[in-house]
């Protein structure tokens, strides 16, 4: 089977293969993957393969399938999908969605076909998808490690080679950790780029969704046809969304490198990988500088505002069954009902301040660099993470270089690097507010001179 989007549609188009038989083949990679690493919540083989004999006879008549004919999608089981259970990773009764999310009918529109829901981490509240009531979603690179969340189940089934894409949220990170845990690409996209018209809420002014692929241009293909205005969304941007296009020749990229945000939690290794990663960047002629901006500087209470927001979507099923979350997101919200509520006005001043401080970078450079997250093996089960034979809170590892982005609302393309390890490290890269598209071609650019890209872990279905 071909192995990107733009093969497996041309393949498709061709007749050299029907979508029929490339959803087929990813449904079973699904079911034969679970065992080992409990990607997904559910699997619909039937209406997968429903909507793909559709997709052949529009083919088969000669009318254009779209953009992702064929393509395989995996989708977070908190996006509704018509006719699907919705779960939200939760013990609360799932609802069967009467409609499909925006995003959802951009994909379908497209030609894509949904297989199944990916697993998360419960109501996307976390870094781990070590659900208590799912059952933890494992990683493919060492099924005792965590892949990473909230969207662990996308990013586990993606690495595997299940899948060529598949859609995740990003509040905190839960795109971009998934993506750095288990090697692979993840785009966060502006706040209000891609509709949340559908979408069970997390903390709405942060919450985003997104694509992780094995490729740029796999991720870029998707974003292409998710992005996009929705009047039905509140929070949704009337901007324009530029086509992604030809990659961007590193040799001309300036990189800015903040040390405010350069400065968190981080083991030696992964210090090590993306300081290497800039300096084959910078070799092949690229403009990488180190900027100090006392205004990217972080504040406990920007980091911890979202919590206060994520306990009022749920105060009302909170104050009415805290019995039925599980004992971490409990602990969460409990920890959250003693959190200030001027921390909230306080995240606000800080996010008009860091993101005039970010417009005035990006005059200077193409793109702001950090690592994605600052150690690659959480142990399942094990709150700790090792960090040079210290121990430190998981949180504290995989949040702090994800976070801040989606407090200033800026595009963020998490990149694996090859050769770095086991899971391979990761590096941010941070555009400017409806930048994707030349994030999305710069990172095309890393990845045409090899100095990015996905490597096959030892699990793998592909």
């Amino acid at each position: 089977m071909p192995g990107e989007i733009a093969d497996l549609g041309e393949a498709v188009r061709s007749g050299k293969v029907t979508a029929t038989e490339a959803v087929s083949a990813a449904v079973r990679r699904a079911e034969q993957s679970q065992p080992e690493l409990n990607a997904f919540t559910s699997i619909d083989r039937a209406g997968a393969l429903k909507r793909a004999a559709a997709i052949d006879a529009r083919v088969a008549a000669g009318r254009d399938p779209g953009p992702l004919v064929g393509v395989p999608v995996g989708l977070k089981d908190l996006i509704d999908q018509a006719g699907i259970a919705t779960t939200n990773g939760s013990a609360f009764e799932a609802v069967v969605a009467n409609q499909s999310a925006t995003v959802v009918r951009r994909l379908e529109s497209a030609g894509a076909v949904i297989i199944g829901r990916t697993g998360l981490h419960e109501f996307a509240y976390g870094f781990t998808s070590e659900n208590e009531h799912f059952g933890a979603v494992r990683n493919p690179w060492d099924t005792s490690l965590s892949p990473g969340g909230s969207s662990g189940g996308s990013g586990a089934a993606v690495a595997a080679g299940v899948l060529l894409v598949a859609i995740g949220t990003d509040t905190g990170g839960s795109v971009r950790v998934p993506a750095a845990l288990c090697g692979v690409v993840g785009l966060k996209v502006t706040h209000g780029r891609v509709p949340l018209t559908g979408v069970t809420p997390l903390a709405p002014s942060l919450d985003t969704v997104g694509p992780l692929g094995r490729t740029v241009a796999d991720v870029a293909a998707t974003y292409g046809v998710i992005a996009g205005d929705d009047p039905l969304d509140a929070w949704s941007a009337p901007a324009a969304v530029e086509p992604v296009g030809l990659p961007f020749d590193p040799a001309g990229l300036r990189i800015g490198v903040p040390r405010q945000w350069n400065t968190a939690t981080i083991d030696l290794g992964t210090r090590a990988a993306v300081d290497g990663a800039l300096e084959r960047i910078a070799r092949y002629g690229a403009t990488v500088e180190d900027v100090d901006e006392p205004l990217l500087e972080t504040t406990d209470a920007a980091a911890n505002a979202a919590s206060l927001e994520i306990l009022d979507v749920h105060r009302r099923r909170w104050l009415a069954e805290p019995e039925r979350y599980g004992d971490e997101v409990a602990d969460r919200l409990r920890l959250a009902e003693g959190i200030p509520r001027h921390d909230a006005e306080e995240a606000m001043a800080w996010a008009a301040r860091a993101g005039q401080a970010l417009e005035r970078l990006y005059q200077r450079f193409d793109v702001l660099v950090t690592p994605t997250v600052g150690g690659r093996r959480k142990t399942i089960g094990v709150d700790d993470m090792d960090i040079d034979g210290e121990a430190v809170f998981h949180r504290s590892v995989l949040a702090p270089y994800t976070w801040p982005v989606n407090r200033t609302g800026n595009p963020a393309l998490a990149l694996p690097i090859p050769g770095s390890g086991v899971p391979p490290a990761s590096v941010q890269l941070i555009g400017p507010r409806f930048g994707e598209a030349r994030l999305l071609e710069i990172g095309l650019g890393l990845e045409a001179a090899g100095l990015i890209g996905v490597e096959e872990p030892p699990i793998f279905y592909g």
